[in-house]
């Protein structure tokens, strides 16, 4: 049974606009190079090693880019554009025989920077680039059963949860410069799962088991828990919010579609209460402060539909239009921040946002979504955001505010 392989993936390539091309090259260079600056800062240190400084190595990767993209929308490998790369170049011949640097070591590692960017690239033409400046749309491979849940507890950590072919669930993260495999933590899920962290190296994953009751998975800054059962009777996947440390909120769909809540208050776990109205999708949650919860939902009307404990109550559910063909995501940058992500015609991810005092128009990101979008925030500035791609592979892009 196919499960999450480790394989290198290709994107599809189609007939692309050349103008596309030359506007994804002329807008998009330099995103590329931050990147490759952020997520592949290995290439730039091999490239130092064989005696090249900083300031030549930025000089020489961004011609590279430049040239790169250009053949993005090709079926070229990276080893044929960087011959002809080399014969366009030919200098550069010159330059390293110059500093006594091996052509042989230095072209094993460009050829690996242009396999990057092709990534990159056509990444960004298969799922178009949005008016808005997101970053990456890197497929990050995998075969997913459900849409992906994320959460962080540092920053540039992020840890990815999904369920497999086999119905398990399984677990990338990246540590602050590389990806890692995927690995099983195991179970039998019947939904999405959901993910939060509430301190330094310590995630909570929850998801549905086949018995439909709530079940619950740790990483206790060492090793893994096993699966607890937390009861209930679910309808969708959970979601979970976490306002401090050693708390936990759980929502869930009920099997009146009502909205459903559990909490953990640092010692023991509470019964279900039941927040009323009626979902058509699982909820979304998020805390961006001390005693602050928001929940999200789709409505009967297809609407997103919003909720939230102010420290003392529970507000009634108010409708923030749209219309999604998902569940939501949401996540927070900053306090009295929020940032809504769904899916919406055309495949696409949309995205509304709180910004402190009144909520923002819709905003189309592009992306072409296989699931519902997972989202998390790990510093004030930055947003992550995952989503099962139409080959049901892991979607990652991301943005810097």
């Amino acid at each position: 049974m196919n499960k999450f392989p480790n394989e290198e993936f290709h994107f599809p390539i189609k007939d692309y606009d050349p103008n596309y091309v030359y506007a994804l090259q002329q807008q998009d260079v330099q995103d590329f190079m931050r990147s490759l600056r952020q997520y592949h800062s290995d290439l730039y240190s091999e490239l130092e090693q064989l005696g090249l400084d900083r300031g030549i190595v930025d000089y020489l990767l961004n011609i590279i880019v430049n040239y790169s993209i250009r053949w993005a929308n090709t079926n070229q490998t990276a080893e044929q554009i960087y011959n002809r790369f080399q014969r366009q170049y030919q200098w550069l011949n010159f330059i390293l025989s110059q500093l006594k640097i091996s052509q042989s070591n230095f072209s094993k590692i460009i050829i690996r920077v242009i396999q990057v960017v092709l990534e990159m690239a056509r990444g960004a033409l298969e799922y178009p680039l949005p008016v808005q400046p997101w970053i990456g749309w890197e497929d990050l491979g995998g075969v997913l059963s459900t849409a992906p849940a994320v959460s962080s507890w540092q920053p540039n950590r992020l840890d990815v949860f999904a369920g497999g072919t086999d119905n398990a669930l399984w677990h990338k993260w990246w540590d602050g410069s590389k990806w890692s495999d995927w690995e099983s933590l195991g179970g039998v899920l019947t939904s999405a799962p959901a993910a939060v962290s509430w301190g330094p190296n310590r995630i909570d994953v929850f998801g549905r088991g086949t018995d439909n009751a709530l079940w619950h998975k740790w990483w206790d800054r060492s090793r893994w828990s096993e699966w607890e059962s937390l009861g209930g009777v679910l309808t969708s996947a959970p979601a979970v919010s976490s306002w401090q440390s050693n708390r936990l909120d759980v929502f869930g769909r009920g099997s009146d579609n009502a909205l459903w809540h559990k909490w953990w208050d640092g010692i023991r776990w509470s019964e279900w209460e039941k927040l009323g109205g009626v979902l058509t999708s699982a909820p979304a949650a998020v805390s961006w402060g001390q005693n602050r919860i928001d929940v999200f939902g789709r409505g009967t009307d297809n609407a997103l539909w919003h909720k939230w404990w102010d420290g003392t109550r529970w507000s009634n559910w108010e409708s923030l239009g749209g219309m999604l063909t998902s569940g939501p995501s949401a996540s927070s940058r900053r306090p009295n921040q929020l940032d809504v992500f769904f899916r919406g015609s055309g495949n696409n991810l949309y995205q509304k946002t709180w910004d402190g005092s009144n909520w923002g128009e819709l905003i189309n990101i592009g992306g072409n979504m296989d699931s519902e979008p997972a989202s998390v925030s790990w510093g004030p500035n930055r947003t992550d955001v995952f989503f099962r791609g139409p080959n049901k592979g892991l979607v990652h892009a991301y943005r810097i505010y």
